[in-house]
């Protein structure tokens, strides 16, 4: 069994104590968390679960990487604090941990990372002789392996498409919806996600790696940004009223540009309520989907909707992207230390009666 560490019991921590309970050849062997009124708390009740793991969540980061966990599932945001964020895995891979997580943008596609932050991470593989895979939950297997696996079904292939198609009123996190994104802001109020350059750097590297994937050049990436207005003012259960007039609904394309035109495409379309923006792509049902679209011939197109957590559709594809992490932990801790991407990395078969936490 492989000792496993999950740090931080957000959105994604939760799906990943849930992912590594259930995964036959792991072992949860703690829980850090930053909220003191977590800490001495047991992980099957922060994961939502009905029954005790008997782990005790702990926020002593010394002591946990002390413990030599084989694995390390970094599941605290990057999002505002990127450097912290760099750091804490650091720390875990000079433990020699295999670390797996979403949190850092800029090392989707590590090939093409930022130097200085290429240079900090191998330095840590080095000297603790732990891996790195780094992959998103928008999710991550929806705009690499999932489109690249689709595209070889079809004779030619023009553009490839990934959309994740959203609506906010159930993502439980009303600093990143409001003001990361910019729901219920004016709109002359610049969101620091689709602040120009941003996306290119958060999605960037997975254009990239779907192009490294089908073989072409790209000659650019550009973004285009709309954003709507809400009509009227709705009210949500869990981040309260967003006024009308204020942005109801973004929708943002990041382009790979192939001898000028746009090839490989990432969109993301994003409501806060149904009624903004009607005419652009809406999910066939509930509250998300992840859809990709393969232009050419034939035409292929397949959309993705995941549920977990009484139904919650954002729970789902957080669960999805985790279970991609979270798998590749053993196929890691077989290979040797190295900084890697998801096309580094195989996609297993899932398991029949595995564990039901």
């Amino acid at each position: 069994m492989i000792s496993t560490l999950v740090w931080g019991t957000g959105n994604v921590g939760r799906a990943a104590i849930r992912a590594v309970t259930a995964h036959p050849g792991l072992e949860l062997s703690g829980v850090l968390v930053n909220n003191l009124a977590k800490v001495g708390r047991d992980a099957g009740e922060l994961a939502g679960l009905d029954t005790q793991l008997g782990v005790a969540a702990s926020n002593d980061i010394d002591a946990a990487l002390a413990a030599r966990p084989r694995a390390v599932v970094y599941a605290a945001s990057g999002d505002i604090r990127p450097d912290d964020a760099l750091a804490d895995i650091e720390r875990a891979l000079r433990a020699g941990a295999v670390v797996v997580t979403p949190a850092l943008y800029a090392l989707y596609d590590h090939r093409n990372a930022p130097e200085d932050m290429r240079q900090r991470v191998t330095a840590a593989i080095a000297d603790g002789g732990g891996s790195l895979f780094v992959s998103g939950v928008d999710p991550g297997w929806g705009n690499d392996v999932l489109p690249l696996l689709i595209s070889g079904l079809g004779s030619t292939v023009d553009v490839v498409r990934c959309q994740e198609i959203f609506d906010y009123t159930t993502y439980d996190q009303p600093d990143s919806v409001r003001y990361l994104v910019g729901m219920g802001q004016p709109l002359d109020y610049q969101p620091p996600m689709l602040a120009p350059t941003i996306p290119t750097m958060v999605w960037g590297g997975q254009i990239r790696l779907i192009a490294r994937g089908l073989g072409v050049a790209l000659t650019d990436i550009r973004e285009v940004v709309e954003r709507r207005p809400l009509e009227a003012s709705v009210d949500t259960k869990l981040m309260g009223k967003f006024d009308a007039g204020t942005q109801g609904a973004v929708r943002f394309e990041v382009q790979g540009i192939v001898d000028g035109t746009p090839r490989i495409v990432i969109e993301h379309v994003t409501r806060i309520h149904p009624s903004c923006a009607p005419d652009w792509p809406q999910p066939p049902s509930g509250a998300g989907a992840h859809r990709v679209i393969i232009e050419g011939r034939p035409n292929i197109e397949v959309t993705v909707q995941a549920t977990d957590e009484d139904g919650n559709h954002s729970a789902g594809g957080n669960a999805t992207a985790v279970g991609r992490l979270v798998n590749a932990i053993d196929w890691l801790a077989a290979a040797e230390p190295g900084l890697y991407d998801a096309l580094d990395v195989p996609l297993p078969y899932g398991t029949l009666g595995r564990n039901q936490p």
